[in-house]
């Protein structure tokens, strides 16, 4: 659970998660970006109202059957084929293949997390009733003398001090992979106990290999089929599967990057950079001919602003597409859940139900991978994964 647990881990606490998630002190360069936009606002305002559902985890995963599933695929390749300009819009579902949990899932960080509390409550009460005097002293971790010590800074990094004390759950910091994971095995749900006894999921997103997804976007980017994509993920796994950094956009920053303050010039590294909201690397810029600013990490915490030029790179883009594909993201993250109101058509593709689904042109219940590799054989690209590996070669 070290990857997205760890980067979990790392955001401040906001209690808004469990809803929709808009940003809750928006910058005036965010207002001014949509004012011009009044009308997918409202839109959008409609989906959120008329959607019972919006904002809630754990909801089911909902499996077209196979009969419903060809004819849509069909329609989907048909959507591709008319299109003249297609953009991709990325949430966590294209990468749980890979290992790495979502948020909002079945067994997503959130989702487990909610249980957790549920439990601990329930626990709690009942403790409450059979210690008439009020006492919580079951409670107490058998491990409580380490968690302090942890707390106080005894062996944890300067960046994670401040989100342990926020933390319901104890964790504690890799030395070696620099990666924050559950310390307490047995508080883990059961499904994420199996996932990691069954080594289903990686201890640190360095262990992480691009899913098919992934590479097959990578591969219709190559060939301008896919004019750029879009992504809210963190894990660097569109760039690792060789995705050009002026073909995406990335939305809420990357675990691998890390930024000049001076210059501007990104780091891309095989090693998670560590911190959050922008604090120092502890490294130093190597543009010539002597920049030698600060470098900074690059990942987003609830309140910080999104990174400008990506944000305005991505609304052009879409705003030009005719045919907005979005691939297993819950569309509940604003501001970019909205991005698809601006192309022509969008279609969805999240085996959960998301705000949007009504305005949708197509949405569709299946694994993305599932929907991808039937992409490319309807393209008649069979065997481009050999033809990609041959590349990299």
């Amino acid at each position: 659970m070290a990857s997205s647990a760890g980067y979990a881990n790392r955001l401040s606490k906001y209690d808004n998660k469990v809803r929709l998630s808009f940003n809750s002190s928006p910058s005036p360069s965010f207002i001014g970006m949509f004012e011009r936009d009044y009308d997918i606002i409202c839109l959008r305002l409609l989906a959120v109202l008329s959607h019972t559902l919006t904002g809630r985890i754990g909801l089911p995963e909902i499996h077209e059957n196979e009969r419903v599933l060809k004819r849509k695929l069909a329609k989907l390749a048909e959507l591709v084929c008319k299109s003249k300009y297609t953009v991709l819009l990325t949430g966590a579902g294209v990468s749980t293949s890979t290992g790495i949990p979502d948020f909002r899932g079945p067994t997503g960080i959130w989702t487990s997390e909610q249980k957790e509390e549920k439990a601990r409550k329930k626990k709690k009460q009942k403790s409450t009733s059979v210690n008439p005097t009020g006492s919580q002293f079951e409670l107490v971790p058998s491990n409580f003398r380490d968690i302090q010590k942890q707390r106080s800074g005894g062996e944890v990094a300067e960046e994670e001090k401040s989100a342990s004390v926020e933390q319901s759950e104890p964790v504690a910091l890799d030395p070696e992979r620099n990666s924050v994971f559950y310390n307490s095995p047995s508080k883990m749900p059961d499904s994420l106990k199996r996932r990691r006894d069954e080594k289903s999921v990686p201890l640190s997103f360095e262990d992480v290999k691009p899913s098919l997804t992934h590479k097959a976007i990578t591969f219709l980017v190559d060939r301008d089929i896919v004019k750029f994509c879009i992504t809210q993920n963190v894990d660097g796994l569109h760039q690792r599967s060789g995705l050009s950094r002026s073909k995406h956009a990335v939305l809420h920053g990357c675990v691998f990057t890390e930024k000049c303050e001076e210059c501007g010039k990104e780091y891309f590294r095989d090693f998670d950079v560590g911190g959050m909201s922008f604090k120092k690397t502890g490294r130093k810029c190597s543009e010539a001919p002597s920049c030698n600013g600060d470098l900074r990490d690059t990942i987003l915490d609830w309140d910080d602003a999104l990174p400008e030029d990506d944000w305005k790179n991505a609304q052009e883009q879409c705003s030009k597409a005719d045919l907005v594909i979005t691939l297993g993201t819950s569309l509940r993250i604003e501001p970019a859940g909205s991005l698809p109101l601006k192309a022509k058509h969008f279609v969805v593709v999240n085996l959960q139900q998301t705000p949007l689904d009504k305005e949708a042109t197509l949405k569709i219940g299946a694994d993305v991978d599932k929907v991808m590799s039937h992409i490319m054989n309807t393209l008649g690209l069979d065997g481009w994964e050999e033809e990609k590996q041959e590349n990299v070669d």
